[in-house]
């Protein structure tokens, strides 16, 4: 335990597993009190029992990041148990259906871009309404190397949507950069999430591929997404912002 974000309220979406689990527990770690949002209520209270078990501080909030009334509910709620949100990570995705752009399927190009899109664009717009109101603020959002440069192989929504959170980020970074508010976003590359860990199961041969694509020779794991989150939102940043922080093992460098 630290005390680094000592009094600091952090709202983590997308934090029953994965990269969202592993930032929201790094946080409290550190010191901050913790709201922890996800779609599946179980997963979202066994983050939260983790937290707690380790002597954190959390509480959970279900919310579907695609409905907006639902995000403002949830800001609103957050800001009625702890006054104020002094850092929001929008990690909230899913992995999308892989399809070539002529066979992706129209239900699920709009299922898709409703949570990856939609959602981060609800989460930014009541954030930085109630960083406005207390004068100050950090916000990252999760993008990917597949916004960044063509990856194929994934789906269309996932590239459109990952382009998409960093625009969104810098257009917002330049708002707010003289309101207080930092905005950026963290690209990673291939990261050791459950939904991976289930495929390579299925397809072990998948798993060396895709360590081969990363010249550092393997996968990364979520801590170390969490890391980068976590140095985002530190005084330790406080000049960055409108950033995409990549942290992919020299994928996008080759």
């Amino acid at each position: 335990m630290s005390d680094e974000f000592n009094n600091t309220v952090v709202l983590v979406t997308g934090a029953g597993s994965g990269i969202g689990q592993a930032t929201a527990r790094l946080f409290a770690e550190r010191g901050a009190s913790v709201v922890v949002n996800d779609i599946r209520p179980e997963a979202g209270e066994e983050t939260v029992d983790q937290i707690r078990a380790a002597g954190g501080t959390a509480s959970f909030h279900c919310a579907d990041v695609a409905d907006a009334a639902a995000v403002r509910e949830m800001i609103d709620a957050c800001v009625a148990a702890h006054g104020r949100i002094d850092c929001a990570f929008n990690n909230a995705g899913m992995g999308g259906v892989p399809a070539k752009t002529a066979d992706c399927a129209e239900e699920d190009w709009y299922r898709e871009t409703g949570v990856m899109i939609h959602g981060v664009f609800h989460c930014l717009k009541y954030e930085i309404r109630q960083m406005l109101r207390q004068g100050s603020g950090r916000i990252v959002s999760t993008a990917s190397i597949a916004g960044l440069v063509g990856y194929e192989g994934v789906s269309p929504s996932l590239s459109a949507s990952k382009f998409a959170v960093i625009g969104m980020t810098k257009t917002a970074a330049l708002e707010y950069a003289k309101e207080n508010i930092r905005i950026n976003a963290v690209c990673p590359g291939a990261t050791l999430s459950q939904q991976l860990t289930g495929i390579f199961e299925r397809h072990p041969e998948y798993a060396a591929a895709t360590e081969a694509l990363h010249p550092i020779g393997r996968m990364a794991q979520p801590r170390e997404i969490a890391e980068a989150v976590a140095w985002l939102c530190s005084d330790a940043a406080s000049f960055v912002t409108g950033h995409a922080m990549v942290v992919d093992g020299a994928y996008t460098a080759q």
